[in-house]
């Protein structure tokens, strides 16, 4: 029964936090240690996986009507530009991981990419606070989208989604839409992440490990939760800004600290 309960506690907690502006990974390492629980990495492939099926399902009108639309130049342009930020975000991960440019999700780094991220949040926030953003989405947003992902794969505890919707906002694009642009280069990416670990599985014999209940338990809760978050979070940002963010990570920040001198996590 533990074991139930501790899957449904790390879906949850992997869907609430995937696609907001927080550290997931600095999530799951609190409420892992606390539960004193370390899953198997068929586990911890399965509840990433199931946030990016929940995006997908709340944009899937939106990509379908980009497909349908290729027609119309706007939303061609833009089909494009999602094209090419992926590729750079996939060639950028792929040479990253060939020269090994990645640092182990352990609290100390977890931490401070935590407590530098609500930073840059604030100053970016700052920056934009009276200046007019718009919807469009231009060539400077989809590369600077794709670095944003990039830096949230070599350093954990970046956040991908806050990355990168930063980097949007920075260059003048509205949250609503630096939101939707991030949140959709990354599905095919976070696909492509996850079929490639999957493969790995298969290709040493792990097959067996992904159809355990509690992984299954835990996908089907972080995709519910994911969904829920993703929702709440486009709502939240058409009329509000991500300071409270910066509160949340500084505290996050300081809690990995004090955990990690508590020997809570290690």
């Amino acid at each position: 029964m533990n074991d139930f309960i501790n899957a449904v506690i790390l879906g949850l907690v992997e869907g609430l936090t995937e696609f907001l502006p927080v550290s997931s990974t600095g999530h799951l390492l609190i409420v892992q240690g606390l539960l004193k629980s370390h899953q198997s990495d068929a586990f911890n492939i399965l509840i990433q996986i199931g946030p990016i099926v929940a995006v997908t399902l709340v944009f899937w009108k939106y990509i379908l009507g980009l497909f349908t639309g290729i027609g119309n130049p706007e939303k061609r342009s833009e089909l494009v530009m999602l094209a090419v930020s992926f590729l750079l975000t996939g060639i950028g991960g792929l040479i990253a991981k060939k020269l090994g440019l990645e640092l182990p999700e352990t609290v100390v780094p977890i931490a401070i990419a935590t407590l530098i991220g609500g930073g840059v949040i604030f100053l970016v926030e700052h920056h934009t606070k009276d200046k007019k953003l718009n919807d469009t989405v231009t060539w400077g947003v989809a590369i600077a989208v794709a670095f944003g992902q990039l830096l949230a794969a070599v350093f954990p505890g970046t956040s991908r989604s806050g990355a990168a919707v930063m980097a949007a906002l920075a260059l003048g694009l509205a949250r609503p839409a630096a939101v939707r642009f991030a949140f959709l280069v990354g599905i095919p990416t976070m696909f492509a992440a996850g079929a490639y670990q999957l493969k790995e599985m298969l290709d040493v014999g792990q097959a067996a490990q992904l159809f355990t209940p509690y992984a299954i338990t835990a996908f089907v809760v972080a995709t519910i939760t994911a969904w829920v978050s993703v929702v709440w979070l486009l709502k939240f940002v058409q009329t509000r800004n991500f300071i409270p963010f910066v509160w949340y990570r500084f505290g996050l920040g300081l809690l990995l600290i004090v955990l990690l001198v508590t020997k809570v996590v290690q």
